[in-house]
């Protein structure tokens, strides 16, 4: 497996990192995995060359960390361990946001359920607006130099509230966000228009969520064939993510022809493609069932030529917006 520097530190994560959000109860029917489910899929990760694992406290309210802590007692200090702070985890008036109160609590709280002393990756769920952005930044410098958290990382951020974050960091003298965790995938790349430049630009890692698009790259969506049942897309987030039907199922048409050539499953190349991409330092992988996850850890081997990355890059491209084509076609005259 291969392994990457996380943004502008010295530590190494591998290009896949195992997701956790299909760790205990059903939540929004992302998955219903048990404690010896989560102690394989661990195992399975591990013997694969994972060493990144990705939780959050709001993950079925603290059930998803409480199962990793439980199945990592005694192989701790082989992983990276990363979690977020942001989302309601009650109907208390002070248990949201990204408030001191909140995130001094919320890390005590993450700690106590992962049986660690220490966050790898402490990262904030997305953006708070009430809350000062210097309360917030100032709580993680100081959970940092507390030795609570060793670095902290930012998720679901637009471009300028990042940037503004950095200096603010910079200004005052406090630890940076070392990472970005965005959605990214074949059928959804935003993030490309600002954010990847912004990372590349900054050092901030990218850590793509949903690489598949809750399924939809992974080949049980075809052209002209019935609706798979008990899916993401039948369930309560069903509509959570823009679906352009003929534009993923185009996109799977290629998927489809490139990973018959590799011998891989459809959604192995997925992976991969995003494996490849400028910035990505680690790509998150969730699996509702083990076998998912043994197809999935697959994307680790595929090494996609240049052709094959042009051909998935045209077929999922998108019209750049103002001002990235001129930029791109005007401004690069130096």
């Amino acid at each position: 497996m291969e392994m990457r520097f996380l943004g502008g530190t010295g530590v190494r994560v591998s290009v896949l990192c195992l997701g956790t959000m299909t760790f205990g109860k059903n939540q929004w029917q992302m998955g219903n995995m048990t404690l010896p489910e989560v102690k394989e899929a661990i195992k399975l990760c591990l013997d694969a060359g994972v060493n990144f694992i990705d939780t959050a406290d709001v993950y079925s309210y603290g059930e998803s960390e409480d199962l990793l802590g439980q199945a990592i007692q005694g192989i701790r200090k082989d992983l990276i361990i990363a979690t977020k702070v942001r989302m309601r985890m009650s109907d208390k008036p002070n248990d949201i946001g990204l408030s001191r109160h909140h995130i001094l609590e919320s890390c005590d709280a993450s700690l106590k359920r992962l049986r660690t002393d220490y966050i790898d990756l402490y990262q904030v769920h997305i953006w708070d607006p009430v809350t000062p952005l210097e309360e917030t930044l100032r709580a993680l410098d100081d959970l940092v130099r507390w030795g609570k958290v060793r670095y902290i990382g930012v998720s679901n951020y637009a471009a300028w509230q990042i940037m503004k974050a950095l200096w603010v960091s910079d200004r005052h003298g406090w630890v940076r966000f070392q990472s970005l965790q965005a959605l990214y995938n074949l059928a959804i790349r935003d993030i490309e228009v600002e954010l990847v430049p912004l990372c590349q630009d900054q050092n901030l890692g990218i850590l793509p969520w949903s690489p598949l698009a809750f399924g939809l790259l992974s080949g049980k969506y075809r052209r002209n064939a019935p609706m798979p049942q008990g899916t993401r897309m039948q369930g309560p987030l069903k509509d959570f993510l823009p679906t352009d039907w003929d534009r993923v199922y185009n996109i799977v048409d290629v998927l489809d022809e490139i990973a018959k050539g590799h011998g891989v499953p459809v959604a192995a190349v997925a992976l991969a493609w995003l494996i490849q991409k400028p910035a990505v330092t680690s790509v998150i992988i969730g699996a509702r069932t083990l076998d998912q996850l043994r197809e999935n850890l697959k994307a680790a081997e595929v090494k996609l030529s240049q052709e094959e990355m042009k051909r998935l890059d045209e077929v999922s491209a998108r019209p750049m917006p103002y001002p990235q084509w001129m930029i791109a076609t005007v401004g690069q005259d130096r």
